[in-house]
């Protein structure tokens, strides 16, 4: 079992950045692969980021040059998104995941990532950005 703990939402206006965290306690295999999906009211759930067991990485074309995934090296169950250039439709909740299944790229993780059987889903932290 794999609880997520996401932190660093906030407000803030356009052009502006926010850092999140996620904090992944419990049996995270070194396999797995991690990553960030929103969920905008009324809108389906989309993919954000991604990153594989071996830390290449894969983004939306939304968020591309603005946003990074990273990997807290020294304790590999933080991932935090650095998110640059915000803009109001980057408003959402953010929630991080966990794969929990079989080995998947970056890009593989990015598809699957808001799928029920992905993994494990945190609670989500909220980002409003204003104009």
């Amino acid at each position: 079992q794999v609880r997520l703990v996401e932190s660093g939402g906030g407000s803030v206006q356009a052009g502006g950045s926010l850092r999140l965290s996620c904090v992944a306690a419990g049996n995270v295999h070194s396999t797995y692969s991690l990553g960030w999906f929103r969920q905008a009211p009324g809108k389906e759930r989309e993919g954000v980021a991604a990153i594989d067991s071996d830390g290449n990485t894969a983004y939306a074309d939304s968020v591309k040059g603005r946003f990074t995934i990273s990997q807290d090296n020294a304790k590999n169950t933080v991932l935090y998104l650095q998110m640059n250039s915000l803009k109001p439709e980057d408003t959402a909740m953010y929630r991080c995941a966990v794969g929990g299944g079989p080995r998947l790229t970056a890009i593989q993780a990015l598809r699957d990532i808001t799928r029920e059987w992905f993994g494990y889903w945190g609670q989500g932290t909220q980002v409003t950005v204003s104009s």
